[in-house]
């Protein structure tokens, strides 16, 4: 039955849900069991890892906020488009989710509330076994750069548009879409729009 376990927390990327659990033919007493011999251990409500495998911090923000969206910094960093590491990881979130949903000791992360009809533009995916990690991709992070400009550390601004603009995988029209629904059209003109 550990192995079958196991086997689950794998393709999950290492963390499972009760009823997941549940789903594998584990009672709450069962569940309680595991916990207690160190098998396994809470994450936060409802959700376990095994006790000595540390799942990846972006496939636990997947699995506890399955609506959010890898964000700002920590998308620069997925796409290399910083050297820095964020202290956080920040992702965007519904602005109309609780807060108190977002307090988890493990992974740190920094949640940035946006409007509805903002968080569903831009989005891609990373797949990590069964797991779906939504990021927003190369051209929502440079317009989420050029509007967050103010929070940013001068240096991550500069590198991270002199990366893009270098990038061979960027798409200049799909920027320029993005840029009019984010109000970010002059911006992209002078950072952007002039090296390319």
């Amino acid at each position: 039955m550990i192995d079958k376990i196991k086997n689950e927390f794998d393709k999950y990327g290492g963390v499972l849900k009760t009823t997941e659990l549940n789903t594998l033919g584990l009672s709450s007493r069962q569940i309680k069991k595991l916990l207690e011999e160190g098998v396994i251990s809470k994450i936060k409500y409802g959700f376990y890892e095994l006790k000595d495998e540390m799942p990846r911090e972006e496939v636990v923000i997947a699995r506890l906020f399955p609506n959010a969206v890898i964000f700002l910094e920590s998308a620069l960093m997925y796409y290399g488009y910083t050297d820095r590491i964020p202290s956080a990881w920040q992702i965007a979130v519904d602005r109309y989710s609780k807060t108190t949903k977002y307090d988890i000791n493990y992974p740190l992360i920094e949640p940035f509330y946006l409007e509805p009809k903002f968080l569903e533009v831009g989005i891609s995916t990373i797949p990590i076994g069964e797991v779906s990690i939504r990021i927003y991709d190369r051209e929502r992070t440079m317009c989420d750069v050029l509007r967050y400009e103010n929070k940013l550390d001068r240096e991550v601004f500069i590198n991270s548009i002199q990366r893009y603009i270098r990038d061979s995988n960027k798409n200049m029209r799909q920027l320029f879409e993005y840029a009019k629904i984010f109000n970010v059209n002059s911006k992209v003109q002078t950072y952007i729009g002039v090296w390319v």
